[in-house]
C-alpha cells in the first residue's frame, strides 16, 4: 500500500495508492497521522472512491511528525569523503519537524548561506512505539513504512556555526522534502539503489548496501535512548556525492535538485532564496 497527502500546503487530504490508482481515505482517516499508522492503517482499497489526483499538489505522505530523527555519516563512502572514520556508534542528531514539506515544494536557501547541500536519504516511518527494544530483530513490527527523504544540510550551520551540534545546519525552512508516498513495508524490496541529480548533471549514486547501520539495528538502537512514537521520520544517512565532498558546488537560487530511491519515487525541488 501506498500513502499520500495531497493539495494545497495545510489543507493536504489523505490518498492510497494501489495499482497505479488512487483511492480517496477522507472518509476513514482525517490525515495520514501516527494514530491511523498505529491502527494499522488499511489493507484494502475495496470500497473507497477512486480519484484523480492529476495537477494535484503532493504534499509529504505524513502529517507533521512528533520528531525527525537523523543518523550521521551512516555510509562507509560518504564518512570517507567528509574526511570522517566510520562511525563506531551511530550519530544520532534533530531536525526541526517543520523542515518537512511535499516532494516538489521549493527550498529556500537561507540568508547568507554560502553551503547548501543536498542528501538523498531512505526515510522510516514509525508504526508502533519502539521503546527498549530486546534486540534489532524486534524493529522491523516497528516500521509503518519508507519514504524517499532529502536531508537538505547547510554546512556552515552545521561544522562552523554548531557549537558542536549539528541540528542548526539541518532545521532551516524547507529543508526536508519528503515523499512522494510513504511505502508500507510489504512493497520494499532491498538492497535499494539511491541517487540525486542538480541541473540533470548526476551526483549521488549508491544502495543501501553500503550503509554501516541498517535499519533494523537504527531502531533498535535509537530505542535505547529515546522512545520512537507513530508517525515519527527517521533519516538513515546519505551516501557519497555531496558537495561537501569538494567535488561539487554548492546550491545557488535557480538550482534545481531530483532525487530518487528505487520503489520510493522522485522529487524534484527548485532553489530559491529565502526573503
Amino acid at each position: 500500500m501506498r500513502y499520500l497527502r495531497v493539495g494545497p500546503a495545510g489543507q493536504e487530504r489523505p490518498v492510497a495508492g494501489s495499482g497505479g490508482r488512487f483511492y480517496d481515505l477522507s472518509a476513514v482517516t482525517d490525515d495520514v497521522t501516527g494514530a491511523f499508522l498505529a491502527a494499522g492503517g488499511i489493507t484494502t482499497v475495496d470500497g473507497l472512491p477512486e480519484i484523480d489526483i492529476s495537477g494535484e499538489r503532493l504534499g509529504a505522505p505524513i502529517a507533521r511528525p512528533g520528531v525527525v530523527l537523523c543518523v550521521g555519516q551512516n555510509y562507509a563512502a560518504h564518512a570517507a569523503e567528509s574526511g570522517a572514520e566510520p562511525p563506531r556508534v551511530p550519530i544520532m542528531f534533530y531536525k526541526a519537524p517543520n523542515t518537512v514539506v511535499g516532494p516538489q515544494d521549493d527550498i529556500l536557501i537561507p540568508r547568507g548561506s554560502r553551503r547548501t547541500d543536498w542528501e538523498v536519504e531512505l526515510g522510516v516511518v514509525i508504526g508502533r512505539t519502539a521503546r527498549y527494544l530486546d534486540s534489532p530483530a524486534d524493529a522491523a513490527g516497528h516500521v509503518a513504512g519508507y519514504v524517499l527523504s532529502n536531508d537538505v544540510s547547510e554546512r556552515d550551520y552545521q561544522l562552523d556555526q554548531s557549537g558542536g551540534q549539528w541540528s542548526k545546519g539541518k532545521s532551516c525552512e524547507t529543508f526536508n522534502p519528503l515523499g512522494p508516498w510513504l511505502v508500507t513495508p510489504d512493497e520494499v524490496p532491498g538492497p535499494l539503489r539511491l541517487r540525486s541529480w542538480v541541473n540533470g548533471e548526476p551526483r549521488q549514486d549508491s544502495t543501501t548496501a553500503d550503509m554501516i547501520f541498517d535499519v533494523d539495528y537504527l531502531i533498535w538502537h535509537l530505542s535505547q535512548y529515546t522512545v520512537l512514537e507513530p508517525g515519527d521520520l527517521i533519516n538513515t544517512g546519505t551516501p557519497q556525492g555531496v558537495a561537501l565532498s569538494g567535488r561539487f558546488p554548492y546550491l545557488t537560487g535557480g538550482d534545481v535538485v531530483e532525487i530518487e530511491i528505487d520503489g520510493l519515487g522522485r522529487q524534484r525541488s527548485a532553489l530559491r532564496d529565502a526573503s
